[in-house]
């Protein structure tokens, strides 16, 4: 193509050039039960939404609320939006009730489209059910003066970020967003995340978590088939994965581990499997380790944030095999992004030494809907801050260390409860781990642990005290452990750390002591 592509151009190059290739595969009650939609399928329905959305009054920078579980329909409506110029705001229909209704007042949309009404009573514009929506694309009355001219810097879609700390804000993405990265791969000629014609991909991240829509995206813009589950569980994973020979996927830690933990997955046999594209949070030795062996496929892992419009580094599979792998790593940025660690007054670090991670990527957001002064405390002169800390080494590789906003400070000495983690997920019995600072009388801080121990597996507070012993510095080492069933996580496998912090602060004014 001549010009950059957004994603209404390659869906319609795509209808054209291999109009019968499967699209999207959907699954949307039983793995036995899928339904095939052919790229040229995808562009004729995409085309009628557009229409139908039009008549409803929806227009260029006008909001499009999708809350539901992940159907095709999502990607319909992303590419029907696209053709208007409208922005899709994709909100996860995990959420409570009052959390949606606050992300529907904030996004002011045109529409709401939902499969449980009940989610959006607070909606005070038209809410179309799923039924109602697929009714809308059979028509077969639409014509091309609905298509809006857009660019590369064309908003497109406003991603709610996971609110662990605040908050939720609407990061708004350009279809640069979901070009960028494969573009300055291609022109690297680098195969860290690679498509073959014979791809097919699936789509196990929900739609409205960045790595989810940029995942899917990805595959529908190399034009490969791509099998769409409406929520991952791990046994349908598995079952997707070897009934419909899936070659690719991305995930998250947590799903690898799910999948890892169900009975006989040992025994089981994933030859279609050629790459796994993971990231969202720190993965574990013990659980990479096991990961490479199941699998036995390559293992990418990607870092970014939904800021960044995903990833920004990556770091490929070379760098997992071999003597020694860089699995301590994040990530290299790809060709045509740049990484800065800087110290609190700003100044760039040298190599080795840590500081605030910023990031500057053609991916970038265009900005936070509606929140100006936020917009200028993350993005400034084309870099994003993310509020991750971390370090350079020598050969340019990012390591991260934890969130800025993380850190415990032990008697005026900084602790990363990521490194705490990573050390504790070493010892063979510990299944899982987050630490967290509590309040103390004489260091100011304290490190609090919490662990889920191996079901099979003996453990023991001394057990771990002794395991840490000379892994650790002392005021790093946790001085209190409380065992337990589960880590809770976002949807998108990050520690909630302020569920696990709030009763130790509960009832001081300063959550910094």
């Amino acid at each position: 193509m001549t010009r950059p592509p957004t994603l209404v151009t390659i869906l319609r190059q795509h209808a054209t050039t291999h109009a019968d290739h499967p699209a999207l595969i959907d699954h949307p009650v039983s793995i036995d039960a899928p339904t095939t939609t052919t790229y040229a399928a995808l562009a004729d329905h995409a085309a009628a939404l557009a229409a139908a959305l039009r008549d409803t009054g929806v227009g260029e920078g006008d909001r499009v609320v999708h809350v539901a579980k992940d159907t095709p329909a999502v990607f319909e409506l992303l590419y029907a939006c696209a053709t208007l110029g409208a922005v899709l705001v994709p909100i996860s229909w995990r959420l409570a009730a009052d959390e949606i209704a606050a992300i529907l007042d904030h996004s002011h949309p045109r529409i709401v489209i939902t499969d449980d009404p009940t989610r959006t009573t607070t909606a005070t514009c038209p809410v179309l059910t799923l039924t109602q929506l697929q009714s809308w694309r059979t028509r077969t009355h639409h014509s091309d003066d609905t298509v809006f001219a857009a660019t590369p810097d064309t908003p497109v879609v406003q991603m709610y970020t996971s609110g662990t700390t605040g908050r939720p804000k609407g990061v708004v993405l350009a279809h640069r967003s979901f070009f960028a990265v494969r573009a300055l791969l291609e022109s690297a000629g680098l195969d860290w995340i690679d498509w073959r014609e014979t791809d097919i991909n699936l789509i196990a991240l929900p739609a409205f978590h960045i790595g989810g829509l940029w995942w899917a995206t990805q595959g529908l813009n190399a034009g490969v088939t791509n099998v769409v589950i409406p929520a991952f569980t791990p046994a349908t994973a598995i079952a997707t994965i070897q009934r419909n020979a899936v070659t690719t996927t991305c995930l998250v830690p947590a799903m690898l581990s799910m999948m890892l933990s169900e009975p006989d997955v040992g025994a089981t046999r994933f030859t279609s499997l050629r790459k796994i594209v993971y990231g969202g949070a720190p993965i574990g030795p013990h659980l990479l380790a096991h990961a490479l062996d199941t699998f036995g496929c390559e293992f990418a892992q990607i870092y970014g944030l939904t800021e960044t419009g995903n990833t920004a580094l990556c770091l490929p599979p070379a760098e997992h095999i071999g003597e020694a792998p860089r699995l301590h790593a994040a990530g290299k940025p790809y060709p045509g992004v740049d990484i800065q660690i800087r110290t609190t007054d700003g100044t760039p670090t040298e190599i080795g030494e840590s500081g605030e991670v910023f990031v500057r990527s053609p991916a970038r957001m265009v900005e936070y809907f509606a929140d100006p002064e936020a917009t200028a405390a993350t993005l400034s002169d084309g870099w994003i801050r993310t509020g991750d800390a971390g370090y350079l080494d020598a050969d340019g590789y990012l390591v991260i260390r934890d969130r800025i906003k993380d850190l415990i400070i032990v008697g005026g000495e900084n602790v990363y409860p990521a490194e705490v983690e990573k050390t504790l997920t070493e010892h063979p019995a510990v299944y899982d781990a987050a630490v967290v600072g509590a309040p103390d009388d004489t260091w100011g801080e304290r490190v609090q642990a919490f662990v889920v121990a191996h079901p099979d597996m003996d453990l023991r507070t001394s057990d771990l005290a002794r395991f840490l012993h000379g892994r650790l510095a002392t005021f790093k080492t946790p001085t209190q452990y409380e065992f337990v069933d589960a880590i809770p996580r976002n949807p998108s496998g990050k520690i909630l750390r302020r569920e696990l912090r709030e009763p130790y602060w509960a009832d001081r004014y300063r959550r910094v002591n």
